[in-house]
């Protein structure tokens, strides 16, 4: 786990940034229900998490140059009973060396006094509408009281320098997501070792989720993908209902997640032991430009130079395979190759 001491860092940064006037507020995800009074696993968001630790619902964090305050779930114990122990706003206050802490109950009759007189609201708007509504009707209720000398943002800003903050990994951050990575890899050679044909492919899903949870991880960290023959090129199939068979390859996207840092490894091996020399040969080209992909990973290096080096490198093996015609400069060009590699190189979030 990450010592409570870089969460409290983390936000002091962020306070470094909003500069005087400014003010965020960052919203915890809530509970989505899956069915009647059936809810879907919690997942904290990503940025919350990042900045706080907390994984509790529905709290909210505040934030000026100089005052820190988060409104939270009281402590109820009766609900405690039903969905589990929460830390309460005297807790967090302390863990997370805050100015102030409420009860969630006390949003609405709070907040209008914290962005009182603030210019800038740094928001991530268009993620919930009822909130971004809220934020701007209180916003609209204050500026009508200029005249009183009272006024609120009238400038908002998605605060994506968190987004920034989040790409520079910490020693501890590092050591986590390689531990993602251990057991991620332990996942898919066991997969390799145990596909057969006449499995399902929900079946090799499950040995996924139960190698990444005996592990110590929390499971996957999104949707597994387990696609076999035709699904394969279905970019995001999760179906993984279909019979696999012999001759057919096995493609897997899928990484275990632990403390929210999730890896994310896609392989491709066929049902059979052995792929068939027409697979064998694709497979290879595909590797080859994995391997040059991985050897341009170095410091100062451009992240769309890695893609443009590998969209050439595949225009040119598709033009020698007679998949595309004409020049390779053409290929590019047109976007040809996009028939068969649609996507980018990777992504860092």
């Amino acid at each position: 786990m990450v010592d409570s001491k870089i969460y409290i860092s983390r936000i002091q940064s962020v306070q470094k940034q909003l500069k005087s006037g400014g003010i965020l507020v960052l919203f915890a995800a809530s509970h989505v229900t899956r069915n009647r009074d059936v809810e879907y696993k919690f997942r904290q968001d990503s940025d919350f998490y990042y900045l706080t630790g907390i994984n509790e619902p529905d709290s909210i964090l505040v934030l000026t140059e100089d005052h820190s305050v988060m409104f939270c779930l009281p402590k109820d114990k009766d609900a405690e009973i039903w969905t589990g122990i929460r830390l309460g706003k005297n807790k967090i206050k302390k863990q997370l060396n805050l100015n102030e802490t409420f009860d969630l109950s006390e949003w609405k009759k709070e907040f209008p006094k914290l962005i009182l007189n603030k210019d800038t609201l740094y928001h991530f708007f268009g993620i919930n509408s009822s909130r971004d509504q809220y934020l701007l009707k209180t916003c609209h209720e204050i500026s009508q009281k200029v005249r009183d000398g009272k006024f609120a943002p009238e400038r908002i800003i998605q605060p994506y320098f968190i987004h920034e903050m989040r790409l520079n990994k910490s020693k501890e951050e590092i050591i986590i997501l390689e531990e993602s990575a251990r057991i991620t890899a332990i996942g898919h050679i066991r997969l390799m070792r145990e596909s057969l044909p006449g499995m399902r492919e929900y079946q090799l899903e499950a040995i996924l989720e139960d190698s990444y949870l005996s592990e110590g991880s929390w499971g996957g960290g999104y949707g597994h993908i387990v696609a076999s023959g035709k699904n394969a090129c279905i970019l995001h199939y999760v179906e993984n209902n279909a019979v696999l068979k012999k001759g057919d390859l096995v493609l897997v996207d899928s990484g275990a997640e632990k403390n929210y840092y999730t890896a994310d490894v896609t392989r491709c091996f066929p049902v059979d032991p052995k792929f068939t020399p027409a697979q064998s040969h694709i497979y290879s080209l595909v590797l080859a430009a994995q391997k040059n992909a991985i050897r341009m990973c170095v410091s100062g290096k451009p992240f769309y130079d890695i893609h443009d080096a590998t969209v050439r490198f595949f225009s040119e093996c598709l033009k020698d395979l007679n998949l595309l015609k004409g020049s390779v400069d053409k290929i590019i060009e047109k976007g040809d190759y996009k028939k068969f590699y649609m996507h980018m190189i990777g992504h860092f979030f």
